[in-house]
This record gives structure tokens, sequence and C-alpha cells, in this order.
């Protein structure tokens, strides 16, 4: 796709994106900015809005979505993971409409025994269709700290970033493949904590051990900067920083080292998976 004269280029560290976006961009308040909407009590806001933590149990876990919806924007959450023995369980952090049809960008944090590396799972799905995973070890233990999570989602660019680091680059390739790209549909943000013991860790090999119940995930720092409209095509004329942002050769760089030090699954490169050859968006450069 020719470049925008409008187009602006994003370096690898984030910080620069918010001098790029002219805004403040100061931690939210989650009593103003979400909705704790499942867990009977197991989501809990705290330090007067600061901090919002997710807990799992045998019986449940827990979930908030954001009060707004966006079409295009970016998105980032500081998380500080499940620790210890967290086999069996997921966190998530992720963009998503509603329907059988609907569109979702997704963080997904998978458990593991103890002493064993979470594996950061994202997706993006498509009018219903998913199936484009890409997975990642981190070069840091997620549960000591607090790591930020980002997205960023416009016309041409889904980037999902670690701490300022591209991790993964979703191009719009619909013209040249006719894979359909998150385009039209509002989505809200979502963040949870649930049981996936039948798959998360190692294919369901290791389960959750409910002894250590409750697992808690920690939540912080969540800032959006976005088109709130409905209006699709109003949207699509958003003038945000965000809506022109692509990677730089530096930044490029970096999304190559992650791929090639910390990627441990790419559904490009599934070959039993895709008997036939790998999807046709794998191919085009």
């Amino acid at each position: 796709m020719a470049s925008s004269p409008r187009r602006t280029v994003v370096c690898s560290v984030l910080p620069l994106l918010l001098l790029l976006a002219g805004a403040a961009r100061a931690s939210g308040n989650f009593y103003q900015d979400v909705d704790i909407t499942w867990g009977d009590g197991r989501g809990k806001i705290v330090g007067g809005g600061d901090v919002l933590t997710l807990s799992l149990d045998r019986a449940s876990g827990s979930g908030f979505q954001s009060k707004n919806q966006y079409l295009y924007g970016r998105f980032d959450m500081q998380i500080k993971l499940v620790p210890g023995d967290s086999a069996g369980t997921v966190a998530t952090f992720y963009l998503s409409s509603q329907g059988s049809a609907h569109d979702e960008i997704d963080f997904e944090f998978l458990g593991n025994a103890s002493g064993q590396p979470y594996t950061v799972h994202t997706n993006v799905y498509s009018q219903g269709k998913g199936g484009r995973e890409q997975q990642f070890r981190m070069w840091f233990d997620p549960t000591a700290d607090f790591h930020t999570y980002s997205v960023v989602w416009n016309p041409t660019h889904i980037l999902f970033y670690v701490d300022g680091t591209p991790i993964r680059e979703h191009r719009n390739r619909e013209a040249a493949t006719g894979l359909a790209y998150p385009r039209s549909q509002a989505m809200r943000v979502y963040a949870s904590v649930w049981d996936a013991e039948e798959w998360a860790t190692q294919g369901g090999r290791v389960r959750t051990d409910w002894s250590r119940a409750p697992f808690v995930a920690s939540y912080k720092g969540f800032a959006a900067s976005g088109c709130a409209s409905q209006d699709a095509a109003a949207c699509a004329r958003s003038n945000g920083a965000w809506m022109y942002q692509e990677l730089d050769a530096t930044a490029l760089d970096r999304l190559q080292w992650v791929q090639k030090n910390y990627m441990i699954y790419n559904y490009c490169t599934d070959t039993w998976r895709f008997k036939d050859g790998a999807p046709p968006e794998c191919a085009t450069k």
C-alpha cells in the first residue's frame, strides 16, 4: 500500500508515540473507565481506582470491560500476571466487538507450572474468523512486576507491543488477498482471568492445582486513545496520530529480534495445520 503523506512513522519506543500524539497519557481511573462485568466480587478496584485485581478460583474467574467502544486507536495496559504455579489459568487483555461475525484483537497469557515461562498468545479475528495465532515467550518474568502491553489499531496496521518493543505486526491485506480486516466494528477493551486447564498449559497435560487458588492478576495504567464514534466513516477520517502509525526501520529490527529469539509458534509456518500451503496473507509482502 502506498504511504500516505500524512503517515507518521512509529519508532520502537512507545513514549515517543505520546509526543507524536500531542496528548498527555496519564493512567486512567478504573472507577471511571471500566465496568466489572462478571466474577461475583472476584474483580476488585483498589488504590483509589489505580489498580484492578482479577481472581480465579474453582467456582469462577472474573473480568471487566471498558465503558467506551472504539473504532481504531491505541490501547495500553500494565499487567502483573499470576505468580507461582499458574498452570491452567489464562489472563487476558483484548479488544472485541459482539456477535458471531465479531472482530477481535487478543493478548492472552497462558500460565505454567512454577519455574516455567508464560506463553504470550496473540490472535486477530475479523468477521468471526480467527486462526491467526502467534505465540511468544517473554525476556523477563511477567509475574515479578507490572509490564505494559499495547495495541495500536488503524486502517492499515495492527501492532502488538510489550514494554514499547513491537512483537507482532498484522497488516491489512484485504485488497491483495481478500482476507477481511477489522475496520467497521467498534470494539470494547476487555480483560479477564479464567480457567482453561483443558488446553492452556502444554495442551492440557498440566492441570490446575486448585489448592493454590485464588489466582490473582493485577491491572493498572489503562490508557485508551481512539475514535469512540459509532460512525465507521467518521472514524476512518480520524486524525489521531495512531491512525497513521507504522514501524520504522529500527522498530522492524526489534520486531525481527523478538520473532527470532522469542516466538514459539507462528500459524504461517504450521505445515501440519496447513498441509496445502500457508494462508495467502503469509506470502504477501
